[in-house]
């Protein structure tokens, strides 16, 4: 049976307990609810592999690429299928829709979900009565971070919750097709 893996964003610890504290007001109004007891984070995408020493290889190489980055987080929103979450900012977004399209088309993994609409989630699968309480609960933040890495999960199936495994920072190296292109 092959393991469960996801590679995320994950914010400071500031605003780890941020978010944690929001999750506990929420499940103190509406009881509880998924995504109740997982840790913020930003989800590029997830897999299935048996072959993680070499997949760790390639983001370790794809991420040395890349470069430390601010993100913002301004507000709160919420899909139709019951998520409710903290919007980032438009450059923010865009930035991480960089990286996440970079690692998501570059890696090669069989059967990945890929998140395309980078956020940081509250809760999931709210009804509507929820998702309004949520809304009412909370109207308005800004919360900042330095994006300098993602970050390797991997599910463990007794707590069902995805506990970090491996983190890779993005170094600003000029990768061998760019040095190798600037030589000639």
């Amino acid at each position: 049976m092959e393991n469960k893996y996801s590679i995320v964003f994950i914010p400071n610890t500031t605003i780890i307990n941020e978010v944690k504290k929001m999750k506990i007001q929420l499940s103190d109004k509406i009881g509880w609810f998924n995504s109740k007891n997982s840790t913020a984070h930003i989800t590029i995408c997830e897999f299935s592999s048996n072959e993680i020493d070499v997949i760790k290889n390639q983001i370790s190489r794809i991420t040395a690429a890349f470069s430390p980055f601010e993100v913002k987080l301004v507000d709160y929103d919420s899909y139709p299928n019951g998520a409710f979450f903290i919007k980032l900012s438009e450059s923010s977004k865009d930035d991480l829709k960089k990286i996440m399209k970079n690692l998501t088309t570059t890696l090669i993994i069989k059967n990945m979900y890929k998140s395309t609409d980078p956020h940081l989630s509250i809760a999931r699968k709210l009804d509507a009565e929820k998702l309004k309480i949520a809304s009412i609960l909370f109207q308005k933040t800004e919360l900042m971070f330095l994006c300098d890495r993602v970050y390797l999960r991997k599910f463990n199936p007794e707590i069902k919750q995805f506990e970090i495994k491996d983190s890779f920072l993005f170094k600003s190296e000029k990768s061998n097709d760019n040095i190798q292109f600037n030589l000639f």
